[in-house]
This record gives C-alpha cells, sequence and structure tokens, in this order.
C-alpha cells in the first residue's frame, strides 16, 4: 500500500512540476514545417484565444467580420490585412496589445505554408 501511494505521490509531483512553463503564453512548434502546423492544430486555438471575443459569430465591438471558421481566417489573410494588423505596433490587433512574438510567427509561417487547414 505504502509502494502504491509513493508512486501515485511520484506522478503527481511530476504532473505539476511539467505543468509550468516560462514561454510567456506562447505557443511554441519545434519545427513549423511540421504537419502540426495547420489551422485545426495551431492557429484556431490562437485565434480562438484572442480574437473571437470581438471577432465572433456575429462580430462585436465595432469587429468589421467573424473569425470563427477557417475560411474567414484565410480570407482575412488574403483580402483584410490580417498579418500587417496582428504585427502593427501602432493599431494592433488584439488592441489590448500585440501578440507574443512567436505567436505571430506562427501564423506567419502557417501562411507562408499555404494555410493548410488540417
Amino acid at each position: 500500500m505504502k509502494k502504491l501511494l509513493s508512486i501515485f505521490v511520484f506522478i503527481g509531483l511530476l504532473l505539476t512540476s511539467c505543468s509550468s512553463s516560462d514561454d510567456g503564453g506562447e505557443i511554441i512548434i519545434d519545427d513549423p514545417n511540421s504537419n502540426e502546423l495547420t489551422y485545426v492544430g495551431t492557429i484556431r486555438s490562437i485565434i480562438n484565444s484572442n480574437c473571437t471575443s470581438c471577432h465572433g459569430n456575429p462580430p462585436t465591438n465595432n469587429a468589421p467580420m467573424p473569425l470563427t471558421t477557417y475560411s474567414e481566417v484565410r480570407g482575412a489573410v488574403e483580402t483584410r490585412n490580417l498579418l500587417g494588423r496582428i504585427n502593427s505596433s501602432t493599431n494592433p490587433m488584439p488592441p489590448t496589445g500585440q501578440l507574443p512574438s512567436g505567436t505571430r510567427q506562427l501564423i506567419e509561417d502557417w501562411v507562408d505554408l499555404g494555410m493548410p487547414e488540417n
């Protein structure tokens, strides 16, 4: 019984030690050319975490369009200067301030890869 309890304590300590990070909330992928850099695998969670509070369906806070689907995000890249807005230091999106540089780079890498969906 003591051995079983020790195993659970060890696993608990292992899990809690691995759960914190000091990456400033950035999503990091070692190889931006990997299959993981897709809208579904990476970009959707960035957009949902940072954009859809205003760019939801329907948009709020005077946002001009929703960003809730792959086609809407792709369209925003192609016709609405999404990259320019997330990289702007004077008029950034989100309006609370620029996304971390690593996160912005992931979006740029995704665009450079042709904006794969899956």
